[in-house]
């Protein structure tokens, strides 16, 4: 049995496990149709909820070839930050691409530009990603009718840009 099997037989707080015997998150993606398709070849293994963080979310993220990220957008209050574990991601913004290497990191300020990462080679790419969790953030997405608002729940809420709901 992995650390983490028995982490979750026993439903004992472990203080450390092996980041890839996290399971994968059930949902690939939150975005409604026709976003959610576009995150086909993604996968998350949602860390910081498994320790039970709450200021800030960590998520180790693979991408497999042809593979984004998520949605090109930027955060309202939300600070983000990625790390490259394995292979060669594009970073989008809205100056420029940029091709990154493992050991690369990239910041993104509240209010900042917007950004993806984008797999445009033939192998994995495997990164961290780590956000915090301010109540009140908003997604926007410039190249797409879809805006999202983080509930009290702390789900995000998705409508088109001019508030109706999908």
């Amino acid at each position: 049995m992995t650390t983490l099997e028995v982490m979750l037989a026993d439903k004992k707080k472990e203080v450390a496990i092996r980041a890839g015997e996290a399971p994968l998150r059930t949902k690939p993606s939150t975005y409604p149709e026709p976003f959610f398709s576009r995150m086909n070849g993604r996968e998350k293994r949602v860390l910081g909820d498994l320790f039970g963080l709450k200021n800030f979310g960590v998520n180790m993220t693979k991408l497999l070839p042809g593979a984004q990220s998520s949605l090109f957008h930027k955060h309202t209050r939300q600070d983000e930050f990625i790390y490259i574990i394995e292979g060669n991601p594009t970073l989008i913004t809205d100056e420029d691409e940029t091709f990154l290497a493992p050991g690369m990191c990239a910041g993104f300020p509240a209010g900042g530009t917007a950004h993806q990462l984008v797999n445009r080679t033939s192998s994995a790419v495997i990164y961290l990603e780590v956000g915090d969790r301010s109540p009140g953030d908003e997604g926007l997405y410039p190249r797409d009718d879809l805006k999202a608002t983080l509930g009290p729940d702390g789900k995000w809420v998705y409508t088109r840009k001019d508030g109706t709901p999908y």
